[in-house]
């Protein structure tokens, strides 16, 4: 078969934007694709100028393809609806199979509404090979597990769930070719989530896949198997990353890497030996829970090369814990951020209000821990009920989300302050949102730049005095898109701690977040409705 892999746009422009995740997931499809000896093109819509409808038609004018897939978070449904009209009124008559969370968390709505020709549910890698061969056969694609079609009927049809990949290690490692990430890497500024150095080359990888846990604000709720690569086959990934890309950021995204200590041990002492083959300086981050957390093994993982790790905190109530199902105490919470913070790795994490069993009482407990205790180095944010998750079927039931086509379409891109508590009034949750806001001007640190100049290439270099150790840091190679309006969150390349660097006017702003809060949020609404009719 010849197939072409679309990567959506992930931001709301048409101008070339390197800035977002590498997908990895299209990765891995495109490796089986090619596994299995189908022919696969990729277009990166992200690496070009120009509309969507232009780019997607010039690429279907050149080749003629027998199927195009695409797929995208919940919050891509504008650009995959746009991606899809536009195949589906190109002449080609290219079928389209979608894929991804923003399907598999709904999957007969988003289905109705966006109209593929076929979808894939869960996981892809063995489903697409499948489908492809009973396709090529002209057989009964309701044999095949996880997928979602119409039939001759026009009814939706979803198939039985198709049983996760037991073995990681018998897939191929994610092909990047044809996906301009050579490209990415060469245009990554200093913006980046991991920004240790001024010109970051990141690696995203996923060494496991689900989770045994039952996290209500999480769309991974119907416990997927949790399921680990070998650290062989993980470091191979990585030294295939290093040797082809020159990558010096590896950013591993699994949400449970330290649940086995002898499995993070062991990656510990293998990393740090294949950083020492190569001669450019590498870090890497990943995310652990706080219930496994002592000083020795942060202590491990700093002389590995860890540079910052992501925590889940969420909350530093044991009741609201419990009622989000997630396995963790306050004391944990605390030591974890104590210890980080004394051996020095950055942290990234955020505490979430508004869950079913915030109170006023709850509330204030985590805000008073978190104004105490974390330094401004924890995010503060709001619960959002995403598809699939046990929060948002909550808001379902409650009539908080009336109508999910609207709200995934119109209302996942920007924070939303729902009340979906039992016990506080919506005069409380406007009171709580001013006390975040509150807490986020007063406890953060900022900082504004003492020298900021313009490079031959558009970018800025910005000198920066760290408000916690005082040291001067120089960084390089900063996207400022608006020199007089920026805000960006940076961490001290000397005690590693976090902070924002920010413009004259943006402090202004954020001095009077509240008061702009209504311009704010209605200039965003009008300004992305704008730019999606553009793209």
């Amino acid at each position: 078969m010849k197939i072409l892999l679309i990567i959506p746009r992930y931001n709301l422009t048409n101008k070339a934007n390197y800035e977002y995740m590498f997908p990895f997931g299209l990765g891995y499809i495109s490796s089986v694709l090619k596994q299995e000896g189908h022919k696969v093109d990729c277009l990166n819509l992200n690496h070009m100028d120009g509309t969507i409808e232009n780019l997607t038609n010039n690429a279907l004018d050149k080749k003629e393809y027998d199927f195009a897939c695409t797929g995208h978070l919940g919050m891509g449904y504008a650009i995959i609806e746009k991606i899809i009209n536009i195949i589906h009124n190109h002449k080609s008559k290219t079928k389209v199979i979608l894929g991804g969370a923003l399907i598999t968390s709904e999957p007969k709505p988003m289905f109705n509404a966006l109209n593929p020709d076929i979808a894939v549910i869960g996981e892809g890698e063995t489903t697409i090979i499948e489908l492809l061969n009973y396709l090529k056969k002209e057989k009964d694609i309701s044999e095949v597990n996880g997928i979602c079609y119409k039939n001759k009927n026009g009814d939706i049809v979803l198939t039985k769930p198709r049983e996760v990949i037991s073995n990681l290690d018998s897939l191929p490692l994610p092909d990047f070719e044809g996906f301009g990430f050579k490209e990415q890497l060469e245009n990554q500024s200093n913006n980046a989530l991991f920004n240790a150095f001024d010109y970051p080359r990141p690696y995203p990888i996923l060494g496991s896949r689900g989770c045994p846990y039952q996290c209500t604000f999480c769309y991974h709720t119907t416990g997927i198997k949790y399921r680990t690569r070998s650290i062989n086959n993980i470091l191979e990934e990585i030294e295939q990353a290093l040797e082809k890309y020159k990558v010096n950021a590896i950013l591993l995204y699994d949400d449970l890497f330290s649940i086995d200590r002898e499995r993070l041990a062991e990656f510990c002492v293998r990393i740090k030996k294949l950083f020492e083959k190569v001669d450019w300086e590498c870090k890497w981050m990943c995310q652990l829970s706080v219930n496994k957390v002592d000083k020795e093994m942060l202590e491990m993982l700093k002389d590995a090369g860890c540079n910052m790790i992501s925590f889940g905190f969420e909350s530093y109530s044991p009741a609201v814990l419990k009622s989000m199902k997630k396995p963790i105490t306050p004391e944990q919470i605390n030591k974890a951020i104590e210890l980080t913070m004394e051996v020095g790795i950055a942290i990234q994490g955020c505490f979430i209000f508004g869950d079913i069993a915030e109170t006023k009482e709850t509330a204030k407990e985590t805000l008073n821990y978190w104004k105490k205790n974390c330094r401004g180095q924890v995010s503060l944010g709001f619960i959002q009920p995403y598809p699939g998750s046990a929060i948002y079927e909550h808001c379902m039931r409650k009539g908080i989300i009336k109508d999910k086509l609207d709200f995934i379409k119109n209302n996942m891109n920007h924070t939303n302050w729902f009340n979906m508590t039992d016990a506080m009034t919506d005069e409380d949750i406007k009171q709580l949102k001013k006390d975040l806001l509150d807490a986020r001007r007063n406890y953060v640190k900022y900082a504004r730049p003492l020298r900021l100049k313009k490079d031959i290439h558009g970018k800025y270099e910005l000198d920066i005095k760290c408000p916690y150790c005082n040291k001067k840091i120089t960084y390089g190679n900063c996207n400022l898109p608006n020199k007089y309006h920026y805000s960006m969150w940076t961490t001290c390349r000397s005690c590693n701690m976090r902070f924002f660097i920010v413009s004259l006017l943006k402090k202004i702003e954020t001095k009077h977040y509240e008061k702009l809060d209504f311009l704010r949020r209605n200039y965003l609404s009008m300004r992305d409705k704008m730019l999606r009719r553009k793209l």
